[in-house]
């Protein structure tokens, strides 16, 4: 079945970062993912998660000035120099933290550079990524954003992701595949989920169109992880929703599939993009 991993940007917000890690293991994750992990020594966040043996599933490489409103760099023209050495810290973390996936933003779509020589530096800047990350056994993985959310993101289509993925032809290149965010640009979810399957490295879920606890909604979420692992998904489906009360309060979702999940662990989910 499935395995969950607590997305700890999100869940527990009345806690500081380091301390969700503590929280998510005394409720049962087995794996967490998070944004950004700069802001702590990473010996501090790897003490977390060894001591709570804990699997980290993804994180994500640099953004930029995320204050400021920047949301990667990938696709930015002129930032190359500073996109690789983002790609440089989040690999360096990445051998304390063993991670498996690393998401990479493409930024904002700029109205004024043509799309096709932004898209020519997205895919340069993701080959680069990709080599770098290869000797560290680390995917890439690439998410499409809705515009609701994240208004002007690069990549808002499922299908588009995977075009780069093609035209990048690494095979440590793959799609992070967000109902939530798929659900708002696109719906038709379990057939993209067959369509795209094999280039699908992670899964993340929240209820639309709220984006709390993935329980209700216009989502038959029981149904998609059930299809998951009909489908034989290996990889980690992400927490990435805001608890409508507290995390620990609102998990009755997870029920029915915990220990089940656990039981993926030894298989390292997120192999089968490999």
């Amino acid at each position: 079945m499935p395995a969950f991993a607590a997305n700890l940007t999100m869940n527990y917000p009345e806690l500081g970062f380091i301390d969700r890690f503590d929280a998510a293991a005394r409720d049962g994750f087995k794996g967490v993912e998070f944004l950004f992990p700069y802001a702590f020594p990473k010996e501090d966040v790897e003490a977390r998660v060894s001591g709570n043996d804990l699997h980290v599933a993804l994180f994500n490489a640099p953004p930029g000035d995320w204050e400021s409103g920047e949301r990667g760099l990938a696709a930015q023209p002129g930032r190359e120099d500073e996109f690789r050495q983002s790609i440089d810290t989040a690999l360096e973390y990445s051998a304390v933290l063993k991670n498996r996936l690393l998401h990479v933003m493409a930024g904002l779509r700029l109205p004024e550079t043509a799309l096709q020589h932004q898209m020519d530096i997205y895919v340069r800047n993701i080959e680069y990524a990709a080599a770098q990350a290869r000797s560290a056994n680390i995917t890439i993985v690439l998410e499409a954003i809705n515009t609701r959310d994240m208004p002007n993101y690069f990549l808002n289509f499922q299908e588009d992701a995977k075009s780069v993925c093609d035209l990048v032809n690494a095979d440590n290149v793959r799609i992070q595949f967000d109902l939530y965010h798929a659900q708002i640009m696109q719906g038709d979810l379990s057939i993209r989920i067959e369509t795209l399957f094999d280039w699908i490295a992670h899964i993340q879920a929240a209820s639309i169109p709220h984006r709390n606890e993935p329980d209700s909604g216009e989502v038959n979420f029981p149904y998609l992880f059930d299809l998951l692992d009909r489908l034989g998904y290996r990889g980690w489906i992400g927490c990435e929703y805001r608890p409508r009360a507290s995390t620990s309060e609102g998990l009755g979702w997870l029920k029915p599939w915990r220990g089940r999940s656990a039981l993926q662990l030894d298989a390292h989910p997120g192999d089968q993009a490999n």
